[in-house]
């Protein structure tokens, strides 16, 4: 019996990694939203568990976790952190993604939590950037900031991550994130296989097209894993785009608070439904969280 094509049109390689198996993350909450805007948004360790949980039904594999404190403000705290893979871990067993992503220099909190909770994957922002947000509406920014991320901020992160057993994931907002990451594979505190995160649509960062895509997955080194970001409008297109080139996909209320229809997302359960379908209707299928582990590199569940 001849071995059934895969989407590309071509057979899958005996040992190869399936084309068509997709490793679909929820981003659950981030740090700007606020439930003024998306009353789903979780704060508390126990919310953003829930929505961990409701998340892993849909289908996904991966949560991307920022922590806050009770009133939705940002936290770095190491006590939150494990609070929340405590309580996620008492309702699911899906892969943990723990945000280190700070504007200060100083990364003693982020290290802490790496080493102490060892999520299975950490979120690294691999260069600097300007960071804004502009209404044309208002004819002014909402936000305008310099989110830095220089060499010797992200080598202590990395430092921290390989000395935990702990997968970066490389996030790259644009091409020269991407393509910078060369020093740090040369010293060797950057280890193949790679997993990379492509985000799309923030101001400063690359725009919000196919050939953007196409050219970050050019610039990667042969044999990485990616998925697209698509931030705020445009993202399931973005996500489209990406399932047809091959990549995984990330959703959430961190991303983007409405469904493909213009209907604000009730939950993260129900972005990752939409997300789901989506990759069943190109083809592919959603990765399992055994699936997900193998595909990402990652050890044994923690």
């Amino acid at each position: 019996m001849k071995e059934k094509p895969s989407y590309t049109g071509e057979a899958k390689k005996p040992g190869a990694r399936d084309p068509d198996i997709c490793v679909v993350t929820c981003a659950v909450t981030g740090v700007l939203a606020n439930r003024r805007q998306n009353p789903g948004i979780p704060y508390t360790p126990a919310e953003i568990a829930d929505e961990c949980r409701r998340a892993y039904d849909a289908g996904a594999s991966v949560v991307h976790i920022h922590a806050r404190n009770d009133d939705g403000s940002p936290t770095f705290s190491p006590a939150v952190f494990a609070r929340i893979k405590e309580e996620v871990r008492a309702r699911c067993p899906i892969i943990l993604n723990f945000s280190t992503g700070t504007i200060l220099e100083d990364v003693s909190d982020q290290c802490a939590y790496i080493r102490e909770s060892k999520p299975e994957i950490a979120a690294l922002n691999m260069g600097t950037m300007n960071y804004a947000k502009y209404s044309p509406k208002r004819k002014q920014f909402d936000f305008d900031m310099v989110f830095p991320n220089t060499y010797s901020k992200i080598i202590k992160l990395l430092e921290a991550m390989n000395e935990a057993g702990v997968k970066p994931e490389l996030e790259c907002f644009d091409t020269g994130h991407t393509n910078g990451i060369a020093p740090l594979l040369d010293m060797g505190v950057l280890r193949p296989p790679l997993q990379f995160s492509f985000i799309v649509n923030v101001l400063g960062g690359i725009p919000a097209h196919v050939e953007s895509l196409q050219l970050q997955t050019r610039i990667m080194p042969a044999g990485s894993e990616w998925e697209v970001i698509g931030i705020s409008h445009g993202a399931w297109r973005m996500i489209a785009a990406a399932l047809v080139l091959g990549g995984n996909i990330r959703c959430g209320l961190e991303d983007h608070l409405y469904l493909p229809n213009g209907e604000m997302a009730t939950s993260n359960g129900a972005l990752v439904e939409t997300a789901v379908r989506l990759v069943r209707d190109v083809g592919r299928r959603p990765a399992t969280v055994e699936e997900a582990r193998e595909i990402l590199s990652l050890g044994a569940p923690r």
